[in-house]
């Protein structure tokens, strides 16, 4: 298989420095400016929208709930995008969307403190950066050699972790207390141009420069979705891993927009020091995900997924609310609680190899509905906190959170792992290879993330 990626591809004999891909490099650098420019706004811009704008923790809950459901589409849609258009035109519109969204964002609708425009606009924004960063993704599997992929694919988690929101964090709370926050989120802007730009101008990988598919039967984008949806019900611990990928970051895109709210108006932590526990928090995520991953296939991918992931991610839920509850302003031990966080979403790492497991030939279908499942947890995890908060305040929420990750850690005991199948039904047929080889190789489980 790695001759045949090296003929196809002459200008990726050699990986460079740690196993990235010297053709993709530059790619690898559009995506970490990218996302530090979308991260910057992560620790404050809830707050940012309740306390400067006025706007109620309800209506600020709408607001992320519309942008996660627009991110969820886009996650869905870079797939298959990138088999009709190819990953550099997905990419581009990514890039295009967020950047056109943000600029009437900061020009027209926070100057006017108009709520229904700055739905309008951020919910829209939330196309860009699924279609930029897993469009790239994309290009990897396509692009890279094949002995490469697991390392290839690693950078890239890397890359969007850095960014989104560890720099992105770091960056507002260095700016903030000096140009003040609207301003910084001009900075972002800026970023996200300086990443589209890099990927534009130096990214000279042909792979991605064409539509991948290569088969007729994939020309029909609705043909190509319709698959994606139905393998969750003919292949039912598909559907079980996507529920599983949809609880793993739900409590996450839920902690960053309500925990903020409980921490600096109740108990008095200031918005810099919330900045600085999700810095922990996605630190501790990206001290791990390797780690998690190389365990999983050592020891056992449910056990790992089930146990670190579920069991670690609900105990923490909980002791983000109840340790500020108790201790009050004391940073080390909330800081303890976030990392834990942190350690329990990296325990979800080996989940895509059991997925893909399910049916080896239908790996690139499986992927999607396990990428919707990423994209719809960010639309999940604030629609729970907006419906439940009134009801039950942010205390409940964490106790439905904690459920969730411990109804994971069910279903993802009951995902038998099949037995291995032989290499030749691992690799599919070169017809559907630009869609469905790339995405297959997902399945190296300690680098996934």
């Amino acid at each position: 298989m790695l001759r045949t990626s090296q003929e196809r591809d002459p200008s990726l004999p050699r990986p460079a420095v740690l196993g990235i891909p010297r053709a993709l490099i530059w790619g690898y650098f559009g995506v970490l400016l990218f996302m530090i420019g979308d991260g910057v706004e992560t620790s404050y811009l809830p707050t940012y929208l309740k306390t400067d704008l006025g706007f109620a923790e309800a209506s600020v809950g709408i607001i992320f709930t519309v942008y996660g459901v627009t991110a969820a589409i886009g996650a869905f849609l870079a797939g298959g995008l990138c088999d009709l258009w190819g990953p550099r035109r997905v990419m581009m519109t990514g890039a295009a969307c967020w950047a056109v969204c943000h600029a009437l964002l900061l020009a027209v609708a926070i100057p006017t403190h108009a709520y229904w425009l700055i739905l309008l606009t951020y919910g829209l924004r939330g196309f860009g950066y699924p279609l930029f960063a897993y469009g790239f993704m994309v290009w990897i599997m396509a692009g890279a050699p094949e002995r490469q992929l697991g390392k290839a694919l690693g950078w890239f988690w890397f890359c969007f972790t850095m960014g989104y929101p560890v720099i992105g964090s770091v960056l507002v709370s260095l700016l903030k207390p000096t140009i003040g926050f609207y301003r910084t989120l001009w900075v972002s802007l800026a970023m996200i141009v300086a990443g589209a730009l890099v990927v534009l101008l130096l990214l000279r990988e042909r792979t991605g420069f064409q539509g991948l598919s290569k088969s007729r039967e994939r020309v029909s984008l609705p043909r190509t979705f319709l698959g994606c949806f139905t393998v969750m019900f003919t292949e039912p611990r598909v559907g079980m891993g996507a529920v599983v990928r949809l609880i793993n970051t739900t409590s996450q895109f839920g902690v960053w927009v309500f925990i903020p709210l409980f921490l600096i108006d109740r108990i008095g932590f200031s918005a810099q020091e919330w900045a600085s526990l999700l810095i922990v928090m996605m630190v501790s995520n990206l001290a791990c995900v390797v780690l998690f991953g190389a365990l999983g296939d050592r020891w056992s991918r449910r056990k790992t997924v089930a146990w670190l992931g579920g069991v670690v991610s609900a105990v923490a839920c909980l002791a983000l609310y109840y340790v500020p509850e108790a201790a009050g302003h004391d940073y080390p031990l909330v800081a303890l609680a976030a990392g834990a966080l942190g350690v329990g979403m990296a325990g979800y790492v080996p989940l895509p190899p059991l997925m893909t497991a399910q049916d080896p030939q239908r790996k690139g279908q499986i992927m999607s509905a396990y990428t919707l499942g990423a994209g719809a947890s960010m639309a999940f995890g604030p629609l729970l906190g907006t419906v439940f908060t009134g009801v039950i305040g942010i205390g409940g929420v964490m106790w439905i959170y904690a459920a969730l990750h411990l109804l994971s850690t069910v279903l993802v005991l009951l995902m038998k792992t099949p037995e291995a199948r032989p290499a030749a039904v691992a690799a599919p047929t070169a017809a559907p290879r630009a869609e469905r080889q790339p995405v297959g190789t997902l399945t190296a489980p300690s680098r996934e993330l």
